[in-house]
């Protein structure tokens, strides 16, 4: 349903941007673009760091310091 809807409205807005002429509509048309590429970068960055916060990676010295300390044990 949503996906129907956003196919007419966009239908529209590209009509309404064709007959403002080339240069305003152009105008507009590449800033709703470039504000939609902006805005999914900055999406995918809190996402990325959402998930690095969850999962942290060990580095060398912590991995070392977990086998040295599962060798001791056995």
């Amino acid at each position: 349903m949503y996906l129907i809807l956003s196919i007419v409205l966009s239908a529209i807005l590209g009509y309404v941007l064709f007959m403002m002429g080339p240069l305003v509509g152009g105008i507009v048309a590449f800033g709703i673009v470039v504000g939609c590429i902006f805005r999914g970068l900055y999406l995918i960055n809190d996402i990325h760091k959402r998930i690095s916060n969850i999962s942290p990676k060990e580095d060398k010295a912590q991995k070392a310091l977990r086998e040295y300390l599962e060798e001791k044990s056995k």
